[in-house]
């Protein structure tokens, strides 16, 4: 098969590899029908994920068809279509046992295009399958759909629920990519009194203001006095880092107000300055998180429902063989205003 395979810092090639096969009787053979690109590959290609090595296939996110299934899987068969989730559960585990499956134990967590390969090839291994793919209506479009093997249950998870968002709270979206936009538009299931948007690229502002954003503000002017004006110098009562800099969740500890959550949801590859001189008197309550993806059930039935606008998020089309191509278009996003690229036929 041809594969997206990760050679080192700084390098990627779409080439032969291996076809994958069943090595475990829990494990299905998936054909990759919809794939696509996630900023946490564009971490592994800087090298801030030393874990992944070179020969790694990447990816961690599609649609595709179940091609063969080992004995142990009983939700999917042959020819079933189905969303392939970021995250693999083993289902024993302590954590699996309290749905906390982004922490698997068992041998899951989030393995495909991190420690096994990925999805960014035209087959793909799934561990654990009964747990870690998903059946898809047919009223739902592959396109669509692969956006809730990250960026949904990211958003909605590690930004929305983990910041505790509640009717009527400020908040604030610190960086208005993919998992920013997400998080707008997840957070609107609660009902806040207003949402924020921050960001260095315009159309990225007017995306967030286009999926619900109250308010946007440029990184570079002053977000911080906007969120002071807009709460009576309190500051905002949930904010999301969705960029993984040091500047950016810094900025996000001086927005929130006493009492309120910064919830972290970018991947950090450098270290970022914690300013306890400030925090430690203000009740302020900071979180962290890898996806569980517990909540991908309701965000199908949601996507089902037609209550998550996905395809606004797609701004680019390619075939699958088209990948080297795609990550040079998703990587200049400030040039190109790609938010999502989805690659293959759906």
């Amino acid at each position: 098969m041809k594969a997206l395979v990760f050679q080192g810092p700084g390098r990627m090639a779409w080439q032969d590899a291996p076809d994958p096969g069943i090595e475990d009787p829990a494990d299905a053979i998936v054909r990759v029908d919809a794939v696509t690109i996630c900023g946490t590959d564009l971490h592994i290609l800087k090298g801030d994920v030393p874990e992944v090595t070179p020969g790694r296939i990447l990816g961690h996110e599609a649609v595709g068809t179940v091609v063969e299934a080992g004995g142990d899987v009983r939700t999917v068969r042959p020819g079933d279509r189905v969303l392939v989730s970021c995250i693999s559960a083993c289902g024993r585990c302590r954590f699996c046992r309290e749905s906390r499956y982004g922490q698997c134990r068992g041998g899951g967590g989030w393995i495909l295009g991190h420690t096994i390969d990925g999805t960014q090839a035209e087959y793909v291994r799934v561990p654990f399958a009964d747990l870690s793919v998903h059946p898809l209506p047919d009223s739902i479009e592959g396109s669509d759909a692969v956006l809730l093997a990250d960026i949904f249950p990211t958003s909605y998870e590690v930004g929305v629920l983990n910041g505790g968002v509640r009717p009527a709270d400020t908040v604030v979206v610190v960086g208005a990519g993919p998992i920013g936009l997400a998080a707008i538009v997840t957070a609107g299931f609660y009902s806040p009194g207003r949402v924020v948007a921050v960001d260095l690229a315009e159309s990225r502002l007017a995306a967030a203001r286009a999926l619900g954003a109250d308010a946007t503000a440029n990184a570079g002017e002053e977000p911080e006095q906007l969120v002071a004006d807009l709460t009576d110098g309190l500051g905002a009562d949930a904010v999301m880092e969705a960029v993984g800099v040091p500047e950016a969740f810094e900025m996000c500890t001086r927005m929130v107000r006493p009492g309120g959550t910064v919830a972290n949801i970018g991947v950090h590859g450098k270290p970022a300055v914690l300013h306890l001189e400030d925090l430690w008197i203000k009740d302020v309550t900071i979180t962290t998180g890898l996806v569980d993806t517990s909540s991908t059930p309701l965000l199908l039935r949601m996507m089902a429902a037609g209550r998550l606008p996905s395809s606004s998020l797609i701004t680019h089309r390619f075939e699958l063989g088209q990948m080297e191509e795609a990550y040079d278009v998703f990587g200049r996003a400030a040039d190109t205003g790609a938010l999502k690229v989805v690659l293959g036929a759906v």
